[in-house]
Parts: structure tokens; sequence; C-alpha cells
């Protein structure tokens, strides 16, 4: 995922849990498009924030990914676990993003539907999180 040049930590302010802290942001036309096409894997602590977006596809990836469906509040409002190569969702129309994660990361945050999202932002340089 070298090409995304953002990127932010992702915690469950509801749960207290921290899903990633290394989410790249997908903000451009292509870097939605692209995805994590030709990725190989997704490690733990990583993901890809889509915005905006209201549906995903896994076509052409090589592994399952677990995904948050967030509204503009970035509440979660739909959640899909181990979503496998070669699917699709559905249209989500009070989608602004979708947060793409690790296959088990949903479960291991004990992420659902109603949860709020904190995103911060982590300079890539230094790997260090600002506020």
């Amino acid at each position: 995922m070298r090409w995304q040049r953002k990127a932010v930590r992702a915690t469950n302010a509801t749960r207290g849990t921290l899903m990633g802290e290394c989410i790249r942001v997908a903000e451009t036309g292509l870097t939605r498009i692209v995805g994590l096409l030709g990725e190989r894997e997704l490690q733990p602590g990583d993901g890809l924030l889509i915005v905006p977006s209201q549906s995903i596809h896994t076509w052409g990836m090589q592994f399952p990914i677990d995904i948050a469906v967030l509204d503009g509040k970035w509440r979660v409002i739909a959640t899909r676990r181990d979503m496998h190569p070669f699917r699709m969702t559905r249209m989500f129309w009070k989608a602004a993003a979708v947060l793409e994660l690790p296959s088990g990361t949903l479960d291991s945050t004990s992420t659902c539907v109603g949860d709020t999202i904190e995103f911060d932002r982590v300079d890539m340089a230094a790997q260090s999180v600002v506020k």
C-alpha cells in the first residue's frame, strides 16, 4: 500500500479498543478504485479507509477482510466479517466510508453496529500520532 500517503489510527471509541495503527486513507478516485488490489496480505494493525464509499468489492484480492461501513459521524452502520475474495457488498445509501481491516479484527475488537470509530492522523515519516 505504498501509494497512499495519508494514514490514520482507528480506535473503537465505544469499546475502547484499537482497530489499527496504520490505516491508509484512499480518498482520490484512483486510490479508491485500486484499494487493496495487488496486496498479498493485510498485516495486523494495517487497513484501508475508503472515503467516500457506499459499497466495496473484493474482486481480484488474494485474502479475506473484515469491513465496517461508516456513516458521516463515523458510526458503524454495517459490518461484514471474513469477506472472501470475489465478493461484493450491497449499496449502503447512508454510508460515508468503508473501513477495511484484516480478517478477525472486528471480533477481536468487539466492533458492532452502533459503535463510533475515532481516527487520529499518523505522521508516516515519524510513525507518530498527531491529534
